[in-house]
């Protein structure tokens, strides 16, 4: 069974409305992604770090229930494990507070087994942070050299603006490694002042990857890729109680749809037909939309039988 790999931060969530918690659950980017992975018998592996704590205990509780492999998360005891509060917003958008308490040491991790067309995700800040970038490139080094797919998820938040700058060597560094690169019109607004998606897959991405997805929420989805494929998705016409996890999911989407569509690396190299990129990029869809509709960072465990 081909392996599925995340590495990226874990939380704990507590989502707020009209200065309320309303809800309050595990949760990082690549985390809600694999979640739902886990809830589509997936049984991804999750590379990250966590306090020694009580919080710690309740995430690592909620992967091992959702299939998810823990034995890469480097568990620590001089900190604390991140809280991470979301605002909503008149539309369920939502704007981050982040309160972090890390030790000195850092994602200490064995290196898990990759093999030819293993699916490695990576994203957020978590893939830009120089405390932690050594080890990050010493796996997608090792993904790379056994012809792994590597999905870079930008997510770059408006709260890094300012280390633009500072940052875009590494953002860089993320782009030459991905096979598939996906940004939302918010993440290139924050790093390139840019909205164009054909602009910028011609200036910024095409160089480094073929493979881009451009996401622009309740305005669809646009992808890029070989052979001059260029193609504009619609969202779902839903009510959304929450958008958080809403590009995590459509993450998922992604990724389950690679693997029942049996994407090699050399096939997403050469380019997939567009009949099985409406497919996959319909899981993303349904993904995103459905969590939107719901207080949750991941769909739910019935929602994934339909797909099983």
């Amino acid at each position: 069974m081909r392996k599925i790999i995340g590495v990226g931060e874990t939380v704990f969530d507590i989502i707020f409305k009209d200065n309320q918690p309303i809800s309050a659950k595990p949760g990082g980017s690549v985390y809600n992604a694999l979640i739902s992975l886990g809830r589509l018998n997936m049984q991804p592996i999750f590379i990250s770090e966590i306090g020694d704590d009580r919080i710690g205990e309740i995430i690592k509780s909620f992967l091992d229930e959702n299939q998810i492999e823990t034995k890469y998360i480097y568990s620590y005891d001089r900190g604390k494990t991140p809280l991470a509060l979301a605002f909503l917003d008149e539309k369920q958008n939502a704007d981050y507070l982040f309160y972090k308490d890390y030790p000195a040491d850092r994602l200490d991790y064995i290196m898990p087994r990759i093999d030819p067309d293993d699916i490695i995700i990576i994203g957020s800040y978590f893939a830009l942070n120089p405390v932690l970038h050594d080890r990050l490139v010493d796996l997608l080094n090792f993904a790379q050299e056994r012809r792994a797919i590597i999905y870079y998820d930008v997510n770059f938040r408006k709260s890094h603006i300012n280390d633009v700058g500072h940052l875009m060597p590494t953002i860089l560094d993320n782009f030459e490694y991905a096979d598939i690169i996906k940004g939302s019109e918010e993440d290139f607004m924050n790093i390139y002042g840019e909205d164009d998606p054909p602009q910028i897959y011609k200036d910024h991405i095409s160089f480094y990857s073929k493979n881009f997805i451009y996401t622009m929420g309740e305005k669809g989805a646009r992808l890029f890729g070989p052979n001059n494929l260029d193609k504009q998705y619609a969202s779902k016409t839903i009510v959304p109680k929450s958008t958080v996890g809403a590009g995590d999911n459509f993450n998922a989407g992604i990724i389950f749809g690679l693997i029942k569509e049996n994407i090699t690396r050399e096939e997403l190299i050469s380019g997939i037909s567009q009949e099985k990129w409406d497919r996959i990029i319909n899981y993303a869809i349904e993904f995103s939309s459905y969590v939107c509709t719901t207080l949750d960072n991941y769909i739910s465990k019935d929602f994934a039988e339909k797909f099983i």
